[in-house]
């Protein structure tokens, strides 16, 4: 239910916070007072269409909370999980309005698009009036409510399960028919380009791989005449270290006839040797190490370009032969072995279509058997309404031919103001306040079904007689016993039907300069019945008028 309302700069609003109970709640007040404002803010904040003119004047911008106590089972919590929003406690639906036109939406203090705050606004508020043209006019809606009215929401949902598997099953059996056919077409385009790749027999990375190896064996190939002559410098024939292990022998056999001066000079002759030695021992490491057979390198490269020339060919990068080898060997087996599983194939989707077809066929029988119900449950309500020549109709068109996902049905709400008349749509055979009498007789068969916790009703007494509003008021009544009742009006019959009471009214506002600002006042005991007797005499109230009000106050008491 709606459990608040906060409202600031908004048209002549200047900060309001109503607190909304359950059952029925009327809102009163003289001929532009400001009703259509609350409204107006409520529309905004359920996701209605913003405007720049909606904020309060010397303001840059308003802003319409509404807070929502909503069960944890309600379908509007689904929705909020569906797209991540926190939803625990309360839910709360918020639209900044600037002045330029701009609007900002949350929910649970969390941005959100206008289109999520419409669709989380429209499971939690319905606001109906004469110009209704939601519900009453849209197809599929009807469909909805009626499945809703008979209870055939689960088998609604097996049918659209159904459907859906079954034109699952037809596109499985489309697309093999579009390979076979594609592999027929290139059977032997396919069979040669198979053979190909198999041959070739691509690998992942092989590319990458065989790339860095003919890369590696390209440098050692530079640098193995440079090892090898350095290796042959220190060891082959022209090698300094005999001639200088000589010189170290005949050296060191005057060491000590010299006195000491050899003493250096051998030992930086041995230390050389040692670091030329040394030096041709990592040659011969380095060269062992750099050793490739020529071949290998041929290999390599051999690979590498037949791999890039088949990517080529083929117009796929080199990474993609795989894949390619294993979709074309798909398609062939699709064409090899296509036929059967095509038949396998097309034997499941007329096995879907049967198990749909019979799903959607109990469910229109169910539906036209709730479609008589719900006629009756509405007729039963007209008369009381001085609609008691009309006739309320749904209309259903069946087609076995026509499968959707809701059935094979095209359901319509028509109605027949007068006899012998030709029935149509409500919207366009009705009259205003007949078109508010027919929404209220079909939201009270309807009851809590198919409808949200929240309902807002505008004026729809406007134009009746007190019997009629009299009939009014005890549906609405009837109605707020299973969901919460919003009624603006202007009859006192419904008023004294109310469990709570709001008057809504103009006062000047003292400050920088003299304006007009509307407000909500909570009314019981006396003022409420003074407000009553207003509704039922006019500007002047008469203790004859008091007394009236009273009566009716009573008499609804006694019926409580």
């Amino acid at each position: 239910m709606l459990a608040a309302l906060a409202i600031r700069d908004i048209v002549l609003i200047d900060r309001l916070e109503i607190d909304f109970a359950p059952g029925m709640t009327v809102l009163t007040g003289e001929t532009g007072a400001g009703k259509s404002i609350l409204l107006d803010a409520l529309a905004l904040a359920l996701g209605g269409r913003g405007d720049g003119a909606l904020v309060r004047h010397g303001s840059t911008q308003g802003q319409v909370s509404a807070v929502f106590d909503v069960p944890r089972d309600h379908p509007a919590r689904a929705l909020l999980s569906e797209n991540a929003i926190d939803h625990d406690g309360e839910v709360i639906l918020r639209r900044v309005q600037t002045a330029d036109g701009r609007t900002r939406a949350f929910v649970n203090d969390q941005p959100v698009g206008v289109a999520l705050l419409r669709d989380v606004g429209a499971r939690l508020v319905e606001i109906h009036g004469q110009h209704d043209d939601r519900a009453l006019v849209d197809p599929a809606e009807h469909r909805r409510l009626l499945d809703a009215f008979g209870g055939l929401e689960s088998e609604a949902g097996d049918v659209a399960a159904a459907f859906r598997g079954w034109r699952s099953a037809e596109s499985e059996v489309a697309l093999l028919r579009r390979r076979i056919a594609s592999a027929r077409s290139e059977g032997d385009y396919l069979r040669a380009s198979v053979d190909e790749l198999q041959r070739l027999s691509p690998q992942p990375g092989e590319e990458t791989e065989l790339a860095e190896q003919r890369h590696r064996m390209m440098a050692i190939e530079k640098i193995a005449t440079d090892l090898s002559d350095a290796h042959d410098t220190l060891a082959g024939q022209g090698s300094p270290v005999p001639t200088l292990a000589s010189l170290a022998r005949r050296l060191e056999r005057k060491r000590e006839q010299a006195g000491g001066l050899l003493d250096g000079v051998v030992e930086a002759i041995d230390r050389a040797i040692d670091a030329l030695e040394e030096a041709e021992g990592l040659l011969d490491t380095s060269i062992r190490a750099a050793a490739f057979d020529p071949k290998d390198l041929e290999r390599t490269e051999e690979r590498l370009f037949a791999l890039r020339a088949a990517a080529r060919k083929f117009d796929t990068p080199v990474e993609g032969l795989a894949g390619l080898r294993e979709r074309m060997e798909a398609d062939l087996a699709a064409l090899d072995s296509g036929e059967e599983r095509l038949a396998a194939l097309e034997a499941a989707a007329q096995q879907a279509k049967r198990a749909f077809d019979t799903r959607a066929a109990a469910l229109s029988a169910r539906r036209r058997a709730a479609a008589d119900a719900l006629e009756v449950a509405v007729a039963a309500e007209l008369p009381a309404l001085k609609l008691e020549r009309a006739a309320f109709i749904v209309g259903i068109d069946s087609d076995g031919e026509d499968r959707a996902e809701t059935g094979i049905d095209q359901v319509s709400f028509v109605v027949r103001t007068n006899p012998g008349t030709r029935p149509g749509p409500l919207m366009k055979v009705a009259s205003g306040g007949e078109l508010s009498r027919f929404l209220l007789a079909i939201k009270v068969a309807l009851a809590d079904r198919g409808s949200a916790p929240t309902l807002v009703f505008d004026e729809i007494d406007t134009g009746v007689g007190g019997a009629v509003a009299e009939a009014i008021g005890k549906r609405l009544a009837r109605l707020a016993d299973r969901v919460q009742v919003l009624s603006v009006t202007h009859a006192p019959q419904v008023a004294a039907r109310a469990g709570s009471h709001l008057l809504i009214a103009k006062s000047l506002v003292s400050g920088a300069e003299e304006r007009v600002a509307t407000g909500v006042t909570p009314l019981g005991g006396a003022d409420r019945r003074e407000e009553i007797a207003r509704m039922l005499a006019g500007s002047v109230i008469t203790n004859e008028a008091r007394a009236a009000a009273e009566q009716l106050m009573a008499d609804e008491r006694g019926r409580a």
